[in-house]
């Protein structure tokens, strides 16, 4: 009797996959929010979206540091950009759940944005030395 067995690590296979599900809920989450359906995943899905889209922001922007560090303070980032937003909205008394959801996907957008740009330009600065 032959036996077939897959003897690869699974380890780094299944990241992108999850990574993919993560972004996936989180979009889920924020259009729940914005468009104010009544579902109950929309409380969860809300959640990880006001984690994850400022940590993957500021992750992204932290690039140079050390593979254990910029995670933990990715999420300490976004927790504390979370309560700023919240607090600030407080204050000028205009807080609502789709308006925090908004300025948090915009600021989370700031912090993108900027960080995708340097990188294009970098790429393009060693195409450019390599001709």
């Amino acid at each position: 009797m032959h036996t077939i067995t897959d003897n690869r690590p699974a380890s780094g296979d299944s990241l992108p996959l999850i990574t993919g599900a993560a972004v996936g809920i989180a979009g889920l989450g924020a259009t729940l929010a914005l468009a104010d359906v009544h579902s109950p995943l929309r409380a969860p899905f809300t959640l990880l979206f006001l984690l994850a889209a400022p940590a993957l922001a500021i992750g992204s922007a932290l690039r140079g540091l050390d593979a254990l560090i910029r995670p933990v303070l990715a999420v300490a980032g976004a927790l504390a950009l979370d309560l700023l937003v919240a607090e600030a909205m407080l204050a000028l008394r205009m807080w609502s759940a789709r308006g925090g959801v908004a300025a948090v996907g915009a600021v989370s957008l700031l912090i993108l944005v900027p960080t995708l740009l340097s990188r294009v330009a970098r790429r393009r600065r060693m195409l450019r030395r390599q001709d």
